[in-house]
């Protein structure tokens, strides 16, 4: 709040009534900031289909993420909101910087859906082993990652977790993943349109084949962005035919 001086007795109605608006002008710049953080000034992107854990967080909770039904009906995404909520209110921006390429070094195993606990850790608990909740797909599936800001992509590649790791009860390391598709240059603008809420960008689809694949699964989704070395990176959650 900015400091506002003392005010005499003898203030004018007039004064009063512009120091009210001070007051509540500062109260609202963080608000207001805290918005354009979220919003499209600061807009990057995410898995969107299969949603990512943060994203369908998000849409599942973000109108009702107060509700403690969550903790029962939706509880990993429950324990998600308690640890940091700003993790599914910034779901477009799961992203590290500087990586040069080389994701195994910049991100350990056990936080690989956080990005090696970015962000000072904020999507920390998105790493949490558990029943996360599943998008039913086909052994061949399409994979929709949104570009919000049309950054572009010198790649967008898709890994899914190897037949046998248990999602419920184990943390996701490099090694339980299999890569399964590699778009290579995907130009700025690219995609197809949206003007879906909060999205407003493009989406891009991603065809991916996962045989042998039965139950719940990891789909793991690495996004280089082309305008500069940020790269994006998400958990979803899916569910193949089978037990």
């Amino acid at each position: 709040m900015p400091f506002l001086p003392h005010t005499p007795a003898t203030t004018s109605s007039a004064a009063r009534a512009t120091g009210r608006r001070l007051l509540v002008v500062g109260a609202a710049v963080p608000l207001m900031l805290s918005t354009v953080f979220a919003g499209s000034a600061f807009a990057h992107g995410s898995t969107i289909d299969p949603a990512s854990r943060n994203y369908g967080c998000w849409e599942r909770w973000g109108d009702d993420f107060q509700n403690p039904d969550m903790a029962t009906e939706d509880p990993m995404c429950w324990q998600a909101w308690q640890a940091d909520s700003t993790a599914m209110w910034n779901w477009n921006g799961l992203y590290r910087e500087n990586v040069g390429g080389d994701h195994q070094a910049a991100i350990p195993d056990g936080q690989l859906c956080s990005a090696g606990n970015t962000a000072g850790g904020r999507y920390a608990a998105l790493n949490t082993p558990g029943e996360w909740k599943t998008t039913a797909v086909d052994n061949d599936f399409t994979v929709t990652v949104h570009d919000q800001a049309l950054h572009g992509a010198d790649y967008f590649r898709v890994y899914v977790t190897e037949q046998g790791f248990d999602p419920v009860t184990e943390e996701l390391g490099w090694g339980d993943l299999e890569l399964l598709a590699d778009t290579g240059v995907v130009e700025p603008g690219e995609g197809r349109p949206s003007d879906g809420e909060a999205l407003n960008g493009v989406s891009i689809d991603i065809d991916v084949s996962a045989p042998g694949r039965s139950g719940h699964h990891i789909v793991y989704m690495i996004w280089q962005a082309s305008h500069y070395d940020q790269v994006f990176y998400a958990c979803s959650d899916v569910s193949f035919p089978g037990n």
